[in-house]
């Protein structure tokens, strides 16, 4: 459902987005499932942003969703040359995980009462085909498990080898142990400033 705001102009009371307020004061929103359909607004929304030298404040709230998606993501996120300051609000779970963790270190930001969940790389859906087939799946989801865990290790400080273990299991971790574990910077009281706690 979209959210309007009513503006007096000089045509008279209008009615505007809130999110294409939003996306003018440089705000970005990753929510939800994380899909072909995120990724492609997120990258329109950045590219449009890109056009201009402010920093992009993107805020993220989501249980994850497609590898394939997230890394697209990732790699706009790697690329784009402004400042990025990175919020994590409610949870950042699977790969919005590894996408606050990727965000510019000490731009990284987490309220208080937010939460991040990291794993290994899940198989969605059920298995069917030759024993070729599953191996060649299997060998698959290692690559794409390491690809993941690098990237984990690259953004935290982490070695490979504490990541592949941290991800062994749902390794959920509150604000604080966010901040420990190298996901995020700092806990800040409100998404309006970026004090530390």
């Amino acid at each position: 459902m979209s959210i309007s705001y009513i503006e007096e102009t000089a045509r008279g009371t209008q009615s505007f987005p809130v999110d294409a307020l939003l996306l003018t004061e440089r705000k970005v929103f990753i929510e939800g499932m994380i899909d072909e359909n995120a990724t492609s607004e997120f990258t329109r929304k950045m590219m449009y942003l890109s056009r201009n030298n402010g920093p992009v404040d993107i805020y993220i709230s989501s249980q994850g969703g497609k590898i394939e998606s997230g890394l697209a993501m990732y790699d706009i996120i790697q690329g784009f040359k402004n400042e990025i300051n990175m919020y994590c609000i409610g949870s950042a779970s699977s790969m919005a995980a590894v996408l606050l963790a990727s965000g510019q270190k000490g731009r990284r930001f987490i309220l208080p009462h937010s939460s991040v969940m990291i794993h290994e790389a899940i198989l969605q859906g059920e298995i069917s085909g030759s024993a070729t087939s599953i191996r060649h799946l299997s060998e698959s989801i290692i690559e794409t498990r390491d690809l993941v865990n690098s990237i984990l290790a690259k953004h935290t400080g982490k070695t490979l080898k504490e990541i592949n273990s941290a991800t062994l299991f749902n390794n959920f971790m509150n604000a604080k142990e966010a901040v420990e574990f190298g996901i995020c910077d700092k806990i800040v009281n409100s998404v309006f400033e970026k004090e530390e706690v």
